[in-house]
């Protein structure tokens, strides 16, 4: 059984330079903040965004504006679930099959347990919710 709920992630735009990623986890785990799950890519030569679901967003965000970042809160939706194949096409099919379109999506994948966490963002993430828990 799939139990979607409501999530924000920690959103940065960094530039595109070599050990920014590196610092900016740095500057969260200093402050005693896991980072549960993380995203980044590049957006041009420049600019980048890092992506974070961390398990106190406050802390993060203070911790990041602390060091010159202009860190925001961005809805989106974690669906923890179970490590095996179809799992990710399940969750796909339904939102797909309610008319959403998927914005982005990634996932993490166990190492020890068999649950795995995904987070993405829709078009309507309030009812993408709902499909995903019926």
């Amino acid at each position: 059984m799939i139990t979607a709920r409501q999530c924000k992630e920690v959103s940065v735009r960094v530039l595109n330079d070599i050990g920014i990623l590196a610092q900016l986890t740095k500057i969260v785990a200093d402050k005693g903040v896991n980072i549960r799950a993380a995203a980044a890519w590049v957006e041009d030569e420049n600019k980048g965004v890092v992506r974070l679901v961390t398990d106190d967003n406050l802390r993060a965000i203070d911790a990041l504006r602390a060091h010159s970042y202009a860190p925001e809160e961005i809805d989106s939706i974690e669906v923890p679930m179970q490590h095996s194949p179809g799992m990710l096409a399940s969750i796909c099919t339904k939102i797909g099959n309610g008319g959403i379109n998927i914005k982005y999506l990634y996932a993490s994948a166990p190492v020890s347990d068999e649950i795995c966490l995904a987070v993405l963002s829709t078009s309507n993430n309030e009812r993408a919710l709902v499909l995903l828990n019926e």
